[in-house]
């Protein structure tokens, strides 16, 4: 097998995860839109970057790819600077960017067409578990070209799987914003209460985390949100494009996601106040701003 790897996107998730790649014994090539970026990176890491998509991609058995969104992965994909452009059949398309399910399937197509297999397959886990190789992988896709990627990511994750064909691994990304969504500004009114009533948040929480009120989110985020920090994780900017497409599809599909909806829109009264680049915990800031101390 070609030990050969082509990362694409060398934003905060992609620059560690294309670094475990290199770490692991893979001839890594990168691409990113600001030159200075790859460039940084191969002085960290070793390995190669190129001008175009399309230069990284040739010779490469497995192509992956992390940008912003669905126009982004577009432009890295498609055209004659595009990565499918050198693609060559037999090789592996993995996309990890958290896309709409209609992308996805039009990828797979794409693709296809070149004897190329697709991989849908958002990740969970945040700028942390990219650092750290933890990363939660969703998959869709064929069968056997995701036991031929799932070695290959293995170098930055702890968990993948197949949640079924092309598109079902962003449906599934899908589901765990919408949870995310929830337990966030369950967690956020919490807090708020506990303020307003004159609690030890600290307490509080070491109390209820001990039992079903216990939470990824309230282990991780509750300190910097007693504190007003919001600099740390996901950005709101990036939360509210993957609630978008969650609410788009549940249009779609019938599902009925009024928490979703309402989350969203909270969401955007913290980019009013100026939270655009906060990370999602910075829905208590939007009660306090709603709500201050007399």
């Amino acid at each position: 097998m070609s030990k050969k790897c082509t990362f694409i996107g060398l934003g905060v998730m992609g620059y560690p995860m294309a670094g475990h790649l290199q770490q692991a014994g893979y001839d890594v090539c990168v691409y990113n839109r600001s030159a200075e970026k790859a460039q940084k990176w191969v002085e960290q890491y070793g390995g190669r970057s190129a001008a175009t998509p399309a230069q990284a991609a040739s010779g490469a058995e497995f192509v992956f790819v992390c940008v912003g969104n669905d126009d982004d992965v577009r432009s890295v994909i498609y055209g004659d600077d595009g990565a499918l452009a050198t693609m060559a059949p037999g090789s592996y398309l993995v996309d990890h960017t958290t896309t709409s399910a209609l992308l996805a399937r039009e990828l797979g197509e794409a693709a296809s067409q070149k004897q190329v297999a697709f991989i849908d397959a958002p990740v969970s886990g945040g700028q942390a578990g990219a650092e750290n190789g933890v990363l939660t992988v969703m998959c869709g896709g064929d069968a056997d070209a995701f036991a031929a990627v799932q070695p290959v990511m293995a170098p930055f994750s702890r968990f993948s799987e197949l949640l079924g064909p092309i598109g079902s691994g962003q449906l599934c990304k899908m589901v765990n914003q919408i949870c995310i969504a929830g337990v966030v500004q369950g967690l956020a009114e919490g807090l708020h209460f506990a303020k307003k009533a004159g609690l030890d948040g600290e307490k509080v929480i070491e109390t209820i985390s001990k039992g079903a009120a216990g939470s990824w989110q309230m282990e991780n985020r509750y300190k910097t949100m007693l504190q007003g920090e919001y600099e740390f994780g996901f950005a709101v900017d990036w939360m509210r494009k993957d609630l978008g497409i969650a609410l788009d599809e549940a249009r779609n599909n019938g599902a009925t996601l009024a928490l979703t909806a309402l989350v969203d829109q909270y969401y955007g009264d913290v980019q009013a106040i100026g939270g655009n680049r906060y990370d999602t915990s910075s829905l208590l800031a939007r009660l306090e701003k709603l709500n201050p101390s007399n």
